[in-house]
């Protein structure tokens, strides 16, 4: 079988705008000539920041989420808008969500948070070597505040199932496999 062969062909597609987000259906000839619709959310790409300070804790933001109606810890993030490199856009949202810019940057690689229902792709970075500027940016409607964690507290909210921000676990993790902690 050609590789071709194992895509699933699109016969039709159909979009829909709703605020921020890109609704799409997608007629589909799948491998086995069957026709499906399928849909998914298309998402702009972004990134999600795991802040260690110079003493080894960790930033952690609460932050108000109206689709949960309730305060969430994450760690810092945002989107990425066309034409934008994520590492800039990981330091832009560092610095408007905490108000700490970072000298030394590493790229924990990416990862699809839902692939099966978006199209979503967040950038992972750690960043250290922290300064505090004392100014958060935030958007009107971001209604953060800041917290600092060992990473044994941040581990135990984990388990204790209040730590829930996908990226921000993606994160934690990667840094662990990666710095061998």
């Amino acid at each position: 079988m050609k590789p071709n062969e194992e895509n699933w062909k699109i016969i039709n597609r159909k979009q829909s705008v709703v605020n921020r987000f890109t609704i799409i259906t997608d007629e589909v000839q799948l491998p086995n000539q069957e026709k499906i619709n399928f849909s998914y959310i298309n998402f702009h790409q972004g990134v999600c920041i795991l802040p260690i300070t110079n003493d080894g804790k960790v930033i952690v933001i609460k932050q108000y989420r109206h689709a949960f109606n309730r305060w969430e810890f994450e760690l810092p993030a945002g989107s990425i808008e066309d034409g934008e490199e994520p590492i800039e856009v990981a330091k832009r949202e560092l610095l408007e969500e905490t108000g700490f810019a970072a000298k030394t940057w590493k790229s924990l690689g990416y990862f699809y948070p839902s692939p099966g229902s978006t199209s979503e792709v967040i950038h992972l970075f750690a960043a250290t070597d922290l300064i505090n500027t004392n100014h958060q940016n935030l958007d009107s409607s971001e209604d953060i505040k800041i917290q600092y964690m060992d990473f044994h507290q941040l581990l135990q909210l984990i388990a204790e199932n209040k730590f829930l921000h996908g990226a921000g676990l993606a994160a934690i993790l990667k840094w662990q496999l990666l710095s061998g902690n």
